[in-house]
């Protein structure tokens, strides 16, 4: 059942939601946006606390919300759902296995689903991210309560802005989340990684010596939040995805100064372009891997104009070592991906990326073992899907084993692996923010086999039986229970 209000209009209607829900608390109080907010973020994260509408912050001129995703029940609010996994079940009903295996088969996969419930964008004529338009000198970032996270990053950072691109020659779009370091009043530094869909529209309009125009919205409705950071192949549009999770069309409006569209219920839009060639040094940065990323030299947007709603409310995100508020985001990635996972990889039981492996860094899959060294088949298939390349560490367990359970996971891990056998040792793409790499970009990955052993795969003494107690007697105790005193 979706909650009361969803589909959401707009930041507004989702942050009177979750107040209604008791899941927001205002802070009426100055509170500082360098240093100050990330503890108190931070804390409330680690509570399992409430999402916080900072109503006076000391830089800039308009509230801040943060924390609107950091527990799994206001992800699912969020998505219009009470549970995560529904929102998979609805896409696995339709993304039926009879599709290719391969890449190819999770691409038709996701496309089936976005043809049958097609949601495209409705474009609109006039939009309240445009009520008010500021142009050239009016241009100030410094209106806007952007974050300094931790104390070593290199100044102001707007972290969830989410950007706008499009294929020069193709004009195919792209939405995208990626943190921007404010340079001055009206520059951002652009980290878009290697990885991402917005870093190859740029090398084309540097190689075709243009410009690249962007645009950048802050403050979008939940759904379309979400949708910036999932995981889609390039060549599935963003907005069909948001328009079938809302189950309506996401209303667009044409950008002021730049040939792109962006949400007409945004908060703020920055529009701009950025120059060939340009680099400035970006970072350092706390990130969500815990430490701080290092100075690079990354494009510059330059802002040539700003638009906002008269009374706009500014949406940001702190990253840090895990536990923090992208743990709602990770969690219903997964969740909602794993059907179009089975159908890339149909041995996949289930999966769950640990949070503390900041969800890339590790995954945990239980597979129906039929056949020697399949475990370390799924391991292979798993490093050659698409994002899932950058995981470092697999572990692969039975499909009796719950995934979720890290206690039993563990169990598995470190009693059922002669490591001489059931290690897989490989190399291949990591992570952009990846510090352990020796080279950027790429190192070192283990698979883990900790399924039960074959003989066909050379274990020959026979694997032992795992205790279990008697059903009657734990029917017996359980019916006894309250007699012991216990």
């Amino acid at each position: 059942m979706a909650p009361r209000g969803f589909p959401y209009a707009d930041l507004q209607s989702f942050i009177a939601a979750l107040e209604e829900a008791g899941e927001l608390r205002r802070v009426t109080v100055p509170v500082d946006p360098t240093l100050e907010i990330s503890e108190i973020v931070t804390r409330t994260v680690r509570a399992g606390g409430p999402a916080i509408l900072f109503e006076r912050p000391t830089r800039g001129d308009m509230p801040l919300v943060i924390n609107l995703f950091g527990t799994e029940k206001r992800m699912a609010m969020a998505l219009g759902v009470d549970r995560l996994d529904e929102v998979g079940e609805r896409i696995g009903a339709i993304a039926k296995p009879e599709l290719p295996v391969g890449w190819s088969g999770i691409r038709e996969g996701i496309g089936k689903v976005l043809q049958l419930k097609s949601m495209p964008p409705k474009k609109v004529k006039t939009a309240p991210c445009q009520e008010v338009v500021l142009r050239g000198d009016e241009v100030d970032l410094n209106r806007l309560p952007g974050l300094q996270v931790w104390p070593g990053d290199g100044g102001i950072f707007h972290n969830f802005g989410l950007t706008h691109t499009k294929h020069p020659e193709t004009g195919k779009r792209n939405l995208g989340l990626y943190r921007l370091q404010q340079h001055s009043k009206n520059t951002l530094g652009m980290h878009w990684q290697i990885h991402k869909d917005s870093t190859a529209h740029h090398a084309v309009a540097e190689r075709l010596g243009q410009r690249l125009p962007v645009a950048v919205a802050i403050g979008c409705d939940p759904v379309v939040t979400y949708a910036a950071s999932a995981p889609l192949p390039a060549d599935i549009d963003e907005y069909l995805f948001a328009g079938f999770l809302q189950g309506e069309r996401i209303e667009m409006v044409d950008c002021v100064s730049v040939p792109l569209q962006v949400p007409a219920e945004a908060q703020i839009v920055l529009e701009g372009y950025l120059e060939p060639g340009e680099r400035l040094p970006e970072g350092p940065f706390g990130d969500h891997t815990g430490y701080y990323t290092p100075v690079e030299p990354f494009p510059v947007l330059h802002i040539e104009t700003m638009t906002m709603r008269k009374k706009p409310i500014y949406h940001s995100i702190i990253t840090s070592k895990p536990p923090q508020e992208d743990h709602g985001l990770g969690k219903a990635t997964e969740r909602i991906f794993l059907p179009l996972a089975k159908i890339l990889i149909p041995d996949i039981v289930d999966y769950d990326m640990p949070a503390s492996g900041v969800f890339h860094n590790c995954l945990i899959v239980s597979i129906r073992k039929r056949y020697p060294k399949h475990a370390q088949k799924v391991m292979s298939a798993i490093w050659g899907a698409h994002l899932l390349s950058l995981v470092k560490l697999i572990v692969v367990v039975d499909e009796d084993v719950d995934v979720h359970d890290y206690n039993e996971v563990a169990f598995r891990a470190f009693g059922n692996v002669d490591y001489a056998r059931d290690l897989l040792l490989t190399e291949g793409p990591v992570d952009h923010l990846d510090h352990s790499s020796y080279q950027q970009f790429w190192g070192g990955k283990a698979g883990v086999d900790a399924t039960r052993k074959l003989p066909t795969e050379g274990y020959t003494r026979g694997w032992p039986e795992e205790m279990t107690m008697a059903p009657e007697v734990v029917s017996l105790v359980d019916k006894r229970w309250k007699e012991y005193g216990l």
